[in-house]
């Protein structure tokens, strides 16, 4: 247990940013889920708005520090990359 009372407010602070984090990773795991969904449906036009819908939730999770900052990269690439496909 935190004997300071600054320990005290930090594990506080924990507390709301595990919310948060949690919170964040949900929506970026369902905005990914919901483009791949899209791409093996392949409706071109759904996958496209879902895709933009995803990339600044996944740039936005890479820039808070919830994920690395390439592997966020490398998961737009991806997805961006199958969803160029559909049409080809």
């Amino acid at each position: 247990m935190a004997n300071t009372s600054s320990a005290k407010k930090a594990a506080r602070q924990m507390i709301s940013r595990t919310q948060v984090n949690k919170s964040r990773r949900s929506r970026v795991k369902t905005d990914v889920r919901s483009v791949e969904e899209a791409i093996a449906s392949g409706d071109r036009a759904k996958a496209e708005a879902a895709l933009k819908a995803a990339q600044p939730m996944l740039v936005r999770t890479a820039q808070k520090g919830m994920m690395h900052k390439k592997t966020a990269s490398r998961k737009v690439s991806r997805l961006t990359k199958r969803v160029k496909a559909m049409s080809a």
